[in-house]
């Protein structure tokens, strides 16, 4: 993509996240339906937000390829490609818990252009663009100096319902370094976390590119440290999870990520 398009690309994906903002705060839940299994929840406003993105972005970058948490699509070698979760925390979002995200990320393969992070509930939006630095409502970002666990937060998120093997041994690990564990609900405000002042660190068990490609990017481009499973920087990790740090946190939680999985660091 040159220049004029990745801007006119990033405009686009700011006024989708300010307007998926308005909808998912005026949206009234009434019937919910599963998919995968009865913890597994969709509404209409998952659906309607995708229906709209997704038209959105075929009107104006018909090239590109666009894969979503509702309607799926396949990401294409070399070419431009979008990657949606309209409401990430839709467990939340059925239940009245303030506590949902809408998120946006282009990419060509597994390099990240630009990300865009809504946070209905607080009315903020976050973006970033490689190598231009994160935002939050237009304002620069920069991830808090944390220099210690000890005292902290660290956020996490279950495997849809159920624990992600060695996260007992990751919470206990955590809680010999008096740090405080939370599970909220939302990958993507997990993700970002740390860059946006809430908490220090962040792990997730499996990224998904749908779900937290943007996060990443943003944090990141804020000065979080990003690593994959193998302690390697990572904004698009191949298998397995993603951490995302403070830099005075990045080595210490890395190991006690790695122990909790009964690894050796790389």
């Amino acid at each position: 993509m040159n220049a004029d398009e990745l801007a006119a690309a990033h405009a686009i994906a700011l006024d989708l996240g300010a307007w998926a903002s308005a909808e998912t705060r005026a949206y009234r839940v009434s019937d919910v339906d599963t998919k995968a299994h009865p913890a597994d929840l969709v509404t209409e406003l998952d659906r309607a937000i995708e229906r709209r993105v997704r038209a959105v972005i075929a009107e104006r970058f018909a090239e590109h390829a666009f894969v979503g948490e509702e309607y799926g699509g396949s990401p294409v070698a070399g070419k431009p490609t979008w990657y949606l979760d309209p409401v990430d925390g839709t467990t939340n979002l059925a239940n009245g818990v303030p506590w949902t995200s809408f998120s946006l990320a282009l990419a060509i393969d597994d390099r990240p252009l630009l990300g865009v992070v809504a946070d209905p509930w607080r009315d903020i939006v976050f973006d970033a663009r490689a190598g231009e630095g994160a935002r939050q409502n237009g304002e620069p970002l920069h991830v808090g100096d944390t220099a210690t666990l000890r005292g902290g937060v660290v956020s996490t998120e279950l495997a849809g319902h159920e624990a992600w093997p060695g996260m007992l041994e990751f919470s206990r690990a955590l809680t010999e370094r008096f740090c405080t564990l939370r599970v909220m609900g939302s990958g993507t405000l997990t993700l970002l976390g740390p860059a946006a002042g809430r908490g220090s660190a962040a792990v997730v068990h499996r990224f998904s590119p749908i779900d937290h490609l943007a996060a990443v990017l943003i944090a990141h481009e804020a000065g979080a440290e990003v690593w994959d499973e193998a302690g390697r920087p990572s904004l698009f990790p191949a298998y397995g999870g993603v951490m995302v740090a403070a830099p005075g946190v990045a080595d210490e939680l890395f190991g006690a990520w790695h122990m909790a999985l009964g690894r050796d660091r790389a």
